[in-house]
């Protein structure tokens, strides 16, 4: 027994040197275990990390466009208000001008006809287009028909007088154009004639 327990106290010196061999290559092996899991972790961090940055960077030039556009949109209400409040000018000057037609107030009727045609002219520069369709057909997006008068010289439909000019702001009608439009006598009027 004792010869057996000497031998199995003793260790071979192969079998040491096994032993410190996995003993020195186990710790190694670990770490580069452990490296590698870490590389893993911190590259998938770093896609993490990547993704968020695209997300947040497509979500703020979202946020950017929208608040391009929310203020265009507001800067375009805010000039239609303007040429909305200045319409009604541009009619009175209007009606000036078609009223008084007398040699006496020539001077006073081109001083008015260039402050209208500054005024007209600044309303075109704010983005709004006067609608003046005599001779047009009758559209009643752009046009409200006032009166018709019953005509074969023209074509039905055909606009005749504007009563009142109208007014477009970026494709959106500010006022309609009131208008006279023709219209071909029907049989029943010719009969009552």
């Amino acid at each position: 027994m004792g010869n057996d327990s000497k031998k199995g106290g003793e260790n071979s010196p192969d079998s040491s040197a096994a032993a410190d061999s996995s003993a020195e290559t186990n710790p190694i092996e670990a770490e580069y275990a452990s490296a590698d899991a870490e590389v893993g972790k911190l590259a998938k961090d770093l896609e993490d990390l990547r993704q968020t940055l695209l997300r947040r960077q497509a979500d703020f030039d979202n946020y950017r466009k929208r608040v391009e556009k929310e203020r265009s949109e507001d800067s375009r209400r805010s000039t239609a208000r303007v040429i909305e409040a200045l319409i009604p000018v541009v009619d009175s000057f209007d009606q000036a001008l078609a009223s008084h037609r007398e040699p006496e107030y020539a001077n006073y009727r081109k001083g008015f006809e260039l402050i209208h045609k500054q005024l007209i002219d600044n309303i075109a520069k704010l983005g709004a287009e006067r609608i003046d369709p005599v001779g047009m057909t009758f559209d009643p997006h752009l046009h409200q028909a006032m009166d018709r008068t019953e005509t074969t010289e023209k074509d039905e439909g055909t606009i005749l007088q504007v009563f009142q000019p109208g007014y477009i702001f970026h494709g959106r009608v500010l006022r309609p154009a009131m208008v006279r439009v023709a219209v071909h006598p029907s049989a029943a009027s010719k009969t009552a004639n």
